[in-house]
């Protein structure tokens, strides 16, 4: 006799499965207690496994969020909470990811964090949290505090117009836009729900209670004996009605919404019918404040996500050019390697990017007779010329750099001042001029980009300040019978136009530039 093997099946999910073991910390009377409840609440009836389920935030009262859920999470660093998110759904599309903010956290530092996420349509669940004040850091105006609002930072009222929440949320055109309010759990659940069965980025505002620095915020709509006077539920496809007892509702006059009582002529037949497809309405419903709307805004399901668009670049990009490979890909770009210390080992081993074989353009086109020197605007090369790259890379490690016939160095002491430095340059047609001690030594480098960096604008007396002061000290330097390639190689390796030209003593006998290498290569000496 045989038994049948019954396959095993995981429990169902409770709200007490959900419940952490930290104490939960936040002001008695606080509405966050209440958005903790319905969100342990509702995700056993998603049906997600806890392990696919995760709660990121960032800084604020709300932030501790992560803390309370028996799920993973990351409490993550002020606003950009989402940018976290974007990289794992990413990642890992399969997980059901929320976003837990603020009105500081989200609509502050991380607004741009937030406004990118829901343009993109990354598969994330953002719940903004609004009290209309900073209460982790006792009671300053935050984006959403209501004009004139007196607070710790604002004692004779903030003058500053708040963000709407809802308004910004459509104009980054996310797919699932809505609203609720903390003392009422069970509005809240639906919408929640409602954005977990999103496939795309949905935001959800919670109207919620800071009891200590503005517990008058949401008055009229968190009492159940007065909140159906007060709010409007927008149902899908359905004509604009409210009022405890259905009698009042919401008409358009041109573009303005209007309140009228049903009755005496007017009938439902008068009202907005809801359209969750319709961003225009989404506006118009965001700036009414009474009756304050409540619900979906707006929701759009055929809109890719931002990892499908992004896997289906990738298995395109696969497909034409098979699996990539990270090492050639860093190894792609200008890429140099630092010549050993051996001086016998052949230099052609080490020259790569640009001098192997991948020259700036805009010198390629110069040698090549397609453009012109920047100096005198003499046209260079000849018409039809073929750039040879294996020469170029032969008289540049073969030839030495007193070749290019470097020019005699300008030379000033610290002493010096910025006005006669500069004037040094400007009357020699030179980009820098080389600085030396009392035994004539090179200590230092003062050029045109020291000019621009270090002193236009910064320094009110050229006249006053000394060269010592502002200069490149102990500057990279070279001997004339290094070659070429060697000196391409420092100027490339530090960002450097020119290089002085040293004797043992390291005194100063010229300078290079990189022009100075086209022109010898241009001409073919």
């Amino acid at each position: 006799m045989t038994t049948a093997t019954i396959p095993l099946q995981k429990p169902a999910l409770t709200r007490a499965d959900f419940a952490s073991d930290q104490t939960v910390r936040w002001c008695p009377g606080c509405g966050d207690y209440a958005i903790l409840a319905t969100m342990q609440k509702i995700l056993p009836e998603l049906g997600v496994p806890r392990e696919n389920i995760v709660f990121i935030s960032g800084i604020g009262c709300s932030s501790r969020f992560p803390y309370y859920m028996n799920t993973y999470g990351i409490h993550s660093i002020h606003g950009r909470a989402p940018t976290l998110a974007t990289g794992l759904a990413i990642t890992n599309p399969e997980l059901s990811i929320w976003v837990i903010t603020g009105d500081g956290d989200g609509l502050s530092i991380g607004g741009n964090h937030l406004l990118h996420a829901l343009r993109r349509n990354v598969n994330l669940n953002i719940i903004l949290f609004n009290n209309r004040i900073y209460g982790l850091t006792k009671g300053q105006y935050s984006p959403t505090s209501r004009l004139g609002a007196k607070t710790k930072s604002s004692p004779m009222g903030t003058i500053e117009h708040p963000i709407n929440p809802i308004g910004i949320a459509l104009a980054a055109e996310a797919s699932f836009v809505a609203r609720s309010l903390d003392s009422h759990t069970q509005h809240m659940g639906q919408v929640l729900q409602q954005a977990a069965a999103h496939r795309g980025s949905s935001f959800v505002e919670v109207y919620q209670n800071c009891v200590i620095f503005n517990p008058t915020e949401w008055d009229g709509l968190d009492d159940r004996r007065t909140r159906d006077d007060n709010i409007l539920y927008l149902e899908d496809g359905r004509p604009m009605v409210f009022g405890k007892n259905h009698d009042r509702g919401i008409r358009l006059n041109g573009f303005t919404p209007e309140i009228v009582m049903l009755g005496d002529g007017v009938s439902e037949a008068d009202l907005v019918v809801h359209d969750a497809n319709s961003t225009e309405l989404g506006y118009i419903l965001s700036s009414l404040e009474y009756p304050t709307p409540m619900g979906v805004f707006r929701q759009v399901e055929d809109r890719p996500t931002y990892t499908e668009g992004l896997m289906e670049q990738i298995a395109t990009a696969q497909a034409k050019r098979g699996m990539g490979n990270l090492d050639a890909l860093y190894r792609a770009a200008d890429l140099w390697t630092v010549v050993p210390q051996d001086p016998t080992e052949p230099i052609e081993a080490h020259i790569s990017g640009r001098v192997g074989g991948e020259m700036d353009d805009e010198y390629t086109d110069v040698l090549t007779g397609q453009g012109k020197a920047a100096d005198d605007s003499t046209s260079y090369g000849r018409a039809g010329t073929n750039l040879d790259i294996d020469g170029l890379k032969d008289r540049l490690t073969e030839v030495n750099v007193a070749a290019l016939g470097t020019h005699a160095p300008v030379e000033v002491d610290v002493h010096t001042s910025l006005a006669k430095a500069i004037r040094q340059m400007t009357g020699h047609k030179i980009g820098c001029v080389l600085v030396t001690d009392e035994t004539d030594r090179l200590v230092g480098i003062f050029t045109e980009r020291d000019v621009l960096m270090r002193v236009a604008g910064l320094v009110d007396d050229l006249a006053a300040a000394n060269v010592g002061a502002y200069m490149t000290a102990d500057p990279v330097a070279v001997h004339a019978d290094l070659p070429i390639a060697h000196a391409l190689h420092l100027m490339a390796l530090h960002g450097f136009r020119h290089l002085p030209l040293v004797d043992d003593d390291r005194r100063p006998v010229g300078i290079i530039s990189f022009r100075d290498v086209v022109h010898y290569l241009h001409n073919g000496a």
